[in-house]
C-alpha cells in the first residue's frame, strides 16, 4: 500500500521516471505473489498425490484437495487481462520439481500415520511419474474451462 502513495506522489511532482521504475517493481512483486501462491497450491497438490502413490488408494477428502489445488493453480496462473498465463509449462514443470521435496516432507507426516520419514517414502513412490501426473493434471485443466474430472 505504501508503494501506491509513494506512486501518486511521484507521478503528482512530475517525477515520471521515479514513477515507471516503481511500478516496475509493483509489476515484479505482484508476479512474485502469484508464483508463491502457484506454488503453495502445486506442494498441496503434490502432497495429495504422493499420499495416493504410496498408500494406493484415495479418500474423498484428498480428491477434492487435488480438484481445488489444480483448480487454484490455474485460477492464479491465468493472466486475465494481458492474456497467456504468469507461468508456462516449462515453468511449472520446473516448479514441481522445485515443490516436491517439501511435499514429500509434509506427505511423510500424514502417509501410514507418519511412520516412514521422507526417505523411507521416497522409496515407496516414482516421483517422476508423480510430478508428471500433477503437471498433466494442471495442463489438462488449462484446456478444459470449467475444470472438470479433475480428480477421476
Amino acid at each position: 500500500m505504501e508503494e501506491l502513495f509513494e506512486l501518486r506522489t511521484y507521478i503528482e511532482e512530475g517525477r515520471y521516471a521515479d514513477a515507471l521504475v516503481l511500478l516496475g517493481e509493483m509489476e515484479e512483486m505482484s508476479r512474485d505473489d502469484k508464483i508463491n501462491k502457484i506454488e503453495s497450491f502445486l506442494e498441496i497438490l503434490l502432497l495429495h498425490l504422493i499420499k495416493q502413490h504410496a498408500e494406493k488408494r484415495s479418500t474423498r477428502s484428498w480428491k477434492v484437495s487435488i480438484f481445488n489445488s489444480v483448480y487454484q493453480i490455474n485460477k492464479t496462473n491465468k493472466r486475465r487481462k494481458a492474456g497467456g498465463y504468469y507461468l508456462n509449462a516449462d515453468d511449472l514443470r520446473d516448479a514441481t520439481e522445485e515443490s516436491y521435496t517439501m511435499a514429500l516432507k509434509h506427505a511423510s507426516l500424514e502417509a501410514f500415520e507418519g511412520i516412514f520419514d521422507e526417505t523411507e517414502l521416497a522409496r515407496k513412490v516414482d516421483e517422476e511419474n508423480i510430478r508428471k501426473e500433477a503437471l498433466e493434471l494442471i495442463l489438462k485443466a488449462q484446456q478444459s474451462t470449467p475444470v472438470r474430472n479433475v480428480c477421476r
